[in-house]
């Protein structure tokens, strides 16, 4: 009976694939005819035909393949990065028109908000008039800790909002729980309002009574999305409260996750993202700090976990199932 061929994505490497692997990694090398059931180990270049008899199929070193098989990871990572920027470049404009026949309806449930000044104008409005409750997702963001007159009026404007006998919860980076402005601006407010903390989170957005949002229109933020759609205030309310769940308190008191093995965690939130495939650049972006704090903590991954390379590293992580317990 002949073999059955199985077919999947290139990347990917089936069971049987695995196995002849691992037997040519034992043997040194296998007939060609042994890998005719699992072509992904031609395609992905894991055993190629010896020079001298090309009958004979010899394997690469894991090290080399592994480290092959994430720089193809990262480029297709790249290329949908890229074809997003592109999809956004074509939109953007798009987003300044308005629409002539729109319903007023529709009309009053989104709005564009078409600066930085603008949005800022827009969110205070809502907060003047609001009585109950603010969610906010703030990412981590530079400029607040190079001006303080904005962190003035932030104090300022949540202060006001909480003496009305309102609430305040709000999400940030874990790299937020040392930054020297969160802990000014919780110790000056009195009332109700909770911070907690993620290793990452969602773009910004604000929720003001449940009935308005504020979410960014465009990649440098420069335009918002103002929404009073009950059905997205709904999907966004919901959204917070999961991530709430999962966050580890900040303020009034605050909870620190324990280091395990030697890996913090901040260390395992970038052995995740390593595995998936991404830049020291998107690491640090994703979480919040800066690259050369990002190099220094997976400089110091790797000492604990004893790679002595990138590949190395990626395999390593796996294998040590630091990946796989709660922190």
């Amino acid at each position: 009976m002949t073999p059955e061929v199985h077919h999947h994505e290139t990347e990917e490497l089936c069971d049987a694939g695995l196995e002849i692997y691992a037997r040519a990694l034992r043997e040194g090398h296998l007939p060609a005819d042994y890998a005719a059931t699992a072509p992904c180990l031609i395609d992905n270049g894991l055993l190629h035909p010896a020079v001298d008899d090309l009958a004979r199929l010899e394997p690469v070193p894991p090290t080399v393949a592994l480290q092959r098989l994430l720089r193809s990871s990262e480029d297709r990572i790249a290329d949908e990065r890229r074809r997003g920027q592109r999809l956004a470049d074509v939109f953007e404009p798009l987003m300044r028109l308005g629409t002539r026949h729109a319903a007023d309806e529709d009309t009053r449930a989104l709005r564009i908000l078409s600066s930085k000044e603008r949005t800022g104008q827009a969110i205070e409005e809502a907060m003047a008039e609001g009585r109950t409750e603010l969610l906010a997702i703030q990412p981590h963001d530079p400029r607040v800790s190079r001006r303080p007159d904005i962190l003035e009026g932030a104090i300022k404007r949540d202060q006001e909002f909480l003496d009305r006998g309102a609430r305040i919860r709000a999400l940030y980076q874990h790299t937020m729980r040392h930054a020297p402005y969160a802990r000014a601006r919780y110790e000056h407010l009195t009332g109700d309002v909770e911070a907690r903390t993620l290793d990452e989170v969602t773009e910004r957005l604000i929720v003001v009574d449940r009935t308005v949002a504020f979410i960014p229109a465009s990649a440098d933020r420069s335009l918002a999305l103002e929404v009073r759609h009950p059905a997205l205030i709904a999907y966004f309310v919901n959204t917070f409260d999961r991530l709430w769940h999962l966050a580890t308190p900040m303020h009034p008191q605050a909870v620190h996750q324990p280091t395990l093995n030697g890996i913090t965690p901040r260390q395992r939130a970038i052995a995740a993202l390593l595995i998936e495939g991404h830049t020291d650049s998107d690491i640090a972006d994703r979480l919040g700090m800066n690259v050369r704090t990002a190099r220094v903590h997976i400089a110091k991954l790797a000492a604990t976990l004893g790679s002595e390379s990138r590949a190395q590293l990626g395999y390593l992580i796996g294998q040590s199932g630091i990946l796989d317990r709660e922190g």
